[in-house]
């Protein structure tokens, strides 16, 4: 059975700023305290390497697959641990657009895979706040340049 980690937000700021923010890949060292490094381009089907850094863990590097990047709207992907099935995440950002030019965004991973009963406590307790603090790190600099 699945479980999913989700946070929100409201961002004063128009979703094709937040978008900009979001696959500004190159400048998430300088704000993100949670995605540290990405690369990779934001297409449908390409292949991405993601740098984490969860709280109260060292960093962690990935290859996920992207499933959607529908500017400003979905950006969503797919990752592995090891081999599809032990431990897999979907991580999505979505922008709506809500009155007076603001967005709510939303930041969410639904995991599934053997490993999932094993680390889901650790996931809950460390992601989560990271999750929040990107979320919270978005919208300022969205907000500061918008």
């Amino acid at each position: 059975m699945p479980r999913e980690i989700r946070t929100e937000i409201d961002i004063h700021a128009p979703a094709e700023r937040v978008w900009e923010v979001l696959t500004d890949f190159p400048s998430y060292p300088s704000w993100n305290p949670f995605v540290r490094e990405i690369s990779g381009s934001v297409a449908l089907g390409s292949r991405l390497v993601v740098r984490l850094q969860r709280s109260g863990t060292s960093t962690m590097t990935f290859r996920p697959r992207v499933l959607a990047a529908t500017a400003p709207i979905e950006f969503r992907w797919l990752g592995h641990l090891g081999f599809p099935g032990l431990f897999d995440g979907e991580h999505s950002f979505e922008i709506r657009p809500i009155d007076g030019g603001s967005i709510h965004f939303v930041q969410a991973e639904s995991f599934r895979g053997l490993l999932l009963p094993l680390l889901w406590g650790s996931l809950d307790r460390n992601t989560r706040p990271m999750f929040v603090r990107m979320n919270e790190a978005l919208r300022v600099r969205a907000e500061a340049t918008a």
